[in-house]
């Protein structure tokens, strides 16, 4: 696999920001079991969670071996505090990651544009940002995975949890009750299955010992309500890396790649 540390200028964020890139090729390392699909590349999105950067992945888990075997390129954009949002008070990240990041990434490296090859996944913050990108733009990913997300933000306690957090909520979501609109995920499962056209496929894990565990439960429950695929797994875990180092290995097998 090629390991690419890729900064580039964003004219959606008017700034310099970067990417974390893996990419397949065929190789014969010791140790390393390589694939590679001819042509365009399948792509995970792979988001980080709020205290990490576009490189937390790479450094905290073996993704690089975990995806080699698979013949997938992985990209993992820089997103700091902005739960992948257009945030209130900040920039506009969901613009970024939503549209200009993937049409960014398309032109540097030979990646698939077609829904078919296209998934979304991410930790805790990062959970949230892929199952809304799944939600809200099913036409372009086929499936979506959450570890251990952030899945209820409009959750009136778990806002005033964050605020003994690093994290501003008021910078991204303004002062507004986000029940009910976009940014709520909740009401993005009804609307995304009352819609018509493409349905993404889901998958949720989440620790038992996780501190976002009920949160994920109410998730569960309200998608358990439309006709959406929702692959669900619990075990016993928290909120660290030695569980999405487990469980990013479950996801990779679970995604419907394509045969080369």
């Amino acid at each position: 696999m090629a390991l690419i540390e890729c900064r580039f200028n964003s004219e959606i964020l008017g700034l310099n920001t970067s990417m974390t890139v893996i990419l397949p090729e065929r190789s014969h390392s010791i140790g390393l079991n390589s694939s590679s699909f001819n042509g365009s590349h399948p792509t995970l999105f792979l988001l980080h969670g709020l205290t990490d950067d576009d490189s937390g992945w790479v450094r905290r888990t073996s993704i690089e071996r975990y995806a080699a075997a698979l013949g997938i390129a992985v990209v993992m954009p820089q997103a700091h505090h902005s739960f992948y949002t257009d945030m209130a008070y900040g920039n506009r990240y969901w613009t970024f990651i939503s549209e200009e990041l993937p049409q960014i990434a398309r032109s540097f490296f030979p990646l698939s544009h077609a829904r078919e090859d296209n998934f979304v996944a991410g930790l805790s913050m990062g959970g949230y940002g892929a199952m809304k990108l799944a939600l809200r733009k099913p036409e372009h990913f086929i499936a979506a995975a959450s570890l251990s997300g952030a899945l209820h933000m409009s959750n009136a306690a778990f806002k005033e949890d964050w605020k003994r957090t690093p994290f501003r909520y008021d910078l991204v979501f303004g002062d507004q009750d986000i029940t009910g609109t976009d940014q709520d995920l909740l009401w993005l499962l009804k609307q995304c299955d009352q819609a018509d056209g493409p349905k993404p496929m889901l998958y949720q894990c989440c620790g038992t010992e996780d501190f976002l565990y009920e949160d994920n439960q109410e998730f569960r429950k309200i998608c358990a309500e439309t006709n959406l695929q929702l692959t669900y797994v619990e075990s016993p875990g928290g909120h660290d890396w030695t569980y999405w180092d487990a469980k990013i290995q479950d996801v990779l097998n679970w995604l419907p790649l394509r045969k080369s």
